[in-house]
């Protein structure tokens, strides 16, 4: 168990939490949720002892051990897979690391003989024993075979380090378990390994993430930072947005009954108020008004964004064909005769282990790269947008503000209001507008790509991974926005809820072929599980 009592954090005149009061038990997984900059990582860092508030304490049950998601990939380039994971317990990692240097010492002492007696009870006590396996558990979890445990970390891809920093938060069972964007660079396998962890963990569990369907599977209840404070759901992610929406939309109701109520009272106090034979019975409505309290409407963090794709003119027959496309990169097959056909109100979601893969793909599709074999022909109508993973080099300008920036997308004779307009639509208004492209977050860089991609008016959207550094407000609209576009959409995402409400066909990309399936997401996974299954 771990509690919060006042705590209180402002910077400068910015007041992000006050008189937080909020006590996590075990057993439970708490959805900690709130707009991008409500606090959602730095209160953790708060939970985790990172940091210190300006007032309050943080409390937990004696002995226990927390251990929190490392978000920093190169803090362990000189350890080895194995040990970096141990150090996820760090008490355990010291009197391993001791008992390993004393058994390597070539004059084994009388003394050293006892003390490795010492050592070996604690590391008993501390499931030692157990540690290599529990570790390579961990790891071939989250897709890292057991023959790279000894690998540095150096070694390994940013993906990988990932997974590891994640199997070194989760090894030793710690009584209070801090997740800070946990699905991040993990693929749906890893992911569904990581929910079915976490249904099972029997401690604290306090999660940060942007994947909707991910905190409907593994959390009990949902912790949302807005307004300064902190209110916590019993529920799900659905069962908070739902919950949510109907409390605001009752203090809504509330609060215009209470304005309604006044203004009557108001009316009837200045038209009768000089009247004698209506004094008194004005007298009585002014004392009504006293009594009267109207709470104001507080003013929400969340924000969501409009993203609406409208395009200029329908798919004609030819939309896209690719035949037998091919490429390498370094030695390593990306895909190999990939051959498809884009059908009218195709939403193809692009699967595989392999993100490099998907990208590659797309850059092909959108005239970045060329194929090593193979090619790919465009219909006549077709006028496409594509949204790349990578988008720094778009902003790269010297001294252009958002409003010059996104000027060059805009149709011609364009004028200031419109663009500002279009901004404030994306949640750039008034001084934001004015922000030089150079400073902006990527969140922030999305929402602008984004603004690119409306205003191109195409017929045809690209999209890869486009939910990365949106906060969920941004996600849902974005995802709405998807469903309601009429034409045709190729798009790779990590987000379940975010491909299975949109795809009505799955690609599956791999260096040895793919497959092509004509169904949703979740038919897709019921397929795959059905394979399994037989399989086994």
């Amino acid at each position: 168990m771990i509690t919060a009592s006042n705590v209180a954090l402002s910077y400068g005149k910015r007041v992000i939490f006050r008189d937080v009061n909020i006590k996590f038990t075990p057993g439970n997984c708490y959805g900690l949720i709130g707009a991008n900059g409500a606090g959602k990582s730095t209160f953790l860092k708060i939970l985790s002892g990172k940091l210190d508030p300006d007032k309050g304490e943080v409390s937990k049950g004696p002995g226990q051990r927390i251990a929190m998601l490392n978000q920093d990939q190169f803090a362990f380039d000189e350890y080895t897979v194995f040990n970096t994971v141990i150090m996820g317990h760090k008490k355990l990692y010291k009197v391993m690391a001791e008992r390993e240097a004393l058994y390597a010492k070539p004059d084994f002492s009388e003394e050293d003989g006892i003390r490795s007696g010492e050592l070996e009870v604690k590391f008993g006590e501390m499931n030692g024993y157990e540690a290599e396996a529990e570790a390579a558990v961990l790891l071939n979890g989250l897709g890292i075979p057991e023959a790279m445990l000894q690998k540095t970390m150096k070694d390994l891809d940013g993906a990988d380090k990932v997974r590891v920093l994640l199997a070194q938060a989760l090894f030793g069972n710690p009584d209070i378990l801090l997740l800070d964007e946990p699905t991040n660079q993990l693929d749906i396998k890893s992911i569904q390994w990581l929910e079915h962890y976490l249904s099972r963990f029997n401690n604290s569990v306090i999660i940060v993430s942007h994947d909707r369907h991910f905190l409907n599977q593994v959390c009990t209840h949902m912790a949302d930072i807005d307004y300064g404070k902190i209110t916590v759901y019993v529920g799900n992610y659905d069962f908070w947005y739902e919950a949510s929406q109907l409390h605001f939309r009752q203090k809504e109701a509330d609060s215009k009954k209470a304005k309604a109520k006044a203004e009557e009272l108001k009316e009837f106090i200045r038209r009768f108020s000089s009247n004698a034979s209506k004094a008194r019975q004005a007298t009585s409505r002014k004392k009504l008004l006293d009594k009267l309290t109207i709470d104001q409407m507080p003013t929400s963090s969340r924000k969501y964004p409009y993203i609406v794709f409208k395009p200029e003119r329908p798919c004609g027959d030819v939309i896209l064909e690719v035949e037998g496309l091919s490429k390498t990169i370094e030695g390593e097959v990306m895909f190999k005769d990939l051959s498809f056909v884009v059908n009218k109100g195709d939403k193809i979601a692009f699967l595989g282990n392999n993100s490099l893969a998907k990208t590659t793909l797309f850059q092909i599709l959108a005239g970045e790269l060329d194929p090593d074999s193979g090619s790919f022909r465009w219909g006549v109508t077709i006028n496409n947008a594509y949204f790349p993973k990578e988008n720094k080099d778009y902003f790269e300008k010297d001294d252009i503000d958002l409003i010059g920036w996104l000027r060059e997308f805009a149709p011609p004779k364009s004028d200031e209001s419109f663009i500002r307009g279009f901004l404030g639509k994306m949640l750039f208004s008034g001084e934001e507008a004015t922000k030089k492209t150079k400073v902006l977050s990527g969140g922030e860089r999305v929402r602008c790509m984004l603004s690119r991609m409306m205003l191109a008016h195409a017929n045809f959207l690209i999209l890869d991974e486009p939910t990365n550094h949106l906060d969920l407000e941004s996600i849902t609209a974005l995802n709405n926005g998807l469903i309601a576009y009429s034409e045709v959409v190729l798009f790779a995402s990590h987000d379940h809820q975010f491909i299975s409400t949109i795809a009505n066909r799955i690609i599956e990309l791999a260096p040895d072929g793919y497959t092509d399936s004509m169904m949703t997401f979740d038919q897709y996974l019921e397929s795959k599980e059905l394979e399994m299954a037989e399989e086994a």
